[in-house]
């Protein structure tokens, strides 16, 4: 009878530590998980304005060789 009791209490600590370490396994995973989730909205949005900035130079040089094409045809 006391044999019983000590392998059900092994088992105990055995699943209960193997519970604790996967909660702690998943608590830190999901730490690196919500850092990359920042990570990509803040790139999104510098490629938003990286699009905003890159089409605004790309407005101003359509202007620019406009504006120097009717100056060299005048």
């Amino acid at each position: 009878m006391f044999l019983v009791i000590i392998i059900a209490m092994a088992i105990i600590i055995a699943l209960s530590s193997a519970k604790i370490y996967l909660s702690n396994q998943i608590y830190y995973e999901s730490k690196v998980v919500n850092k990359m989730k920042s990570e990509v909205s803040a790139l999104r949005a510098e490629k938003r304005v990286l699009k905003h900035s890159a089409e605004a130079l790309r407005f101003q040089t359509k202007v620019a060789d406009t504006i120097f094409i009717i100056y060299e045809s005048e």
